[in-house]
């Protein structure tokens, strides 16, 4: 199969934009209704339990695992060609979410739906929280919550989820792992449906929308948090696919140009 009529097709870009119109109103919904998913979910609840294994996918060390995993799948269904561009259009757009989720959190500077839950219930300072480094948030977060314990409120953590809450203590703007798991179902998802596979684009689709609300209902975002990774995580992934297409035939091209000068030196050097 050649890759560059491939490129050409404009066959996967209809699926991908509608995937990614639906996928930017259902935040986009919440956001303008005003509706808040937290805390709705009871999150001692088996329920919970599950998202938390869900948001697990996109957070290290298992969001590497889920990239490896994609990979995997997509090297048995895509040629040579296709599979070392969607390698290397994936990579572009996972350091480009790293860097950009890296800059726009402190940016904003936004607190979490749980903290400032915790704030309303007396056990968290906000405006301080923010202040201290990330070693000393876990610490004041782990003190928070002990107090909720005793504390007369109805929440209850499971034990997952309550490290998981110990764990995330940064920014909440934008949603890193609604933003991994965009652009890595936009990427994936094209060269799977130029090789005419339906499935996996499909359980990818599901999967990002399911980190989205996985993120709201523990506490962990906001709806606009959300939206924003969503609409984010789109152009990055138009824009790695442009930047990879545009450029990996003249990688190609060297790629062979140096094979070809390697192999005629190793035969004149035969004797």
């Amino acid at each position: 199969m050649k890759l560059l009529p491939l490129l050409k097709s404009r066959f996967p870009l209809g699926p991908m934009m509608m995937g990614w119109t639906i996928l930017t109103i259902i935040p986009a919904i919440l956001l303008i209704s005003d509706t808040a998913l937290f805390p709705l979910l009871p999150l001692n609840s088996l329920s919970a339990e599950g998202l938390f294994w869900l948001t697990s996918s996109g957070t290290a060390p298992y969001g590497v695992a889920t990239v490896l995993l994609i990979l995997l799948l997509s090297y048995q269904r895509l040629g040579r060609a296709e599979f070392i561009s969607l390698f290397l259009t994936i990579s572009l757009g996972m350091c480009t979410t790293l860097g950009l989720n890296h800059y726009l959190k402190p940016f904003f500077n936004e607190a979490r739906p749980n903290a400032v839950w915790l704030e309303q219930q007396y056990l968290l300072n906000t405006e301080n929280f923010y202040t201290l480094s990330k070693a000393e948030r876990k610490a004041q977060m782990t003190a928070s919550l002990e107090r909720l314990e005793h504390a007369e409120t109805d929440m209850v953590l499971s034990p997952l989820v309550k490290q998981h809450w110990k764990n995330e203590v940064g920014f909440a703007f934008p949603s890193g792992h609604t933003l991994f798991a965009i652009t890595l179902t936009m990427i994936a998802s094209y060269y799977l449906l130029l090789a005419g596979n339906l499935v996996l684009p499909t359980i990818l689709f599901i999967w990002s929308i399911t980190m989205g609300f996985s993120r709201m209902l523990l506490g962990m975002h906001w709806s606009q948090d959300v939206l924003a990774s969503t609409v984010l995580g789109g152009v990055i992934s138009l824009f790695s696919l442009f930047f990879i297409h545009k450029t990996f035939p003249y990688g190609a091209k060297l790629y062979t140009d140096l094979s070809a000068k390697l192999r005629l030196k190793q035969l004149t050097l035969k004797p």
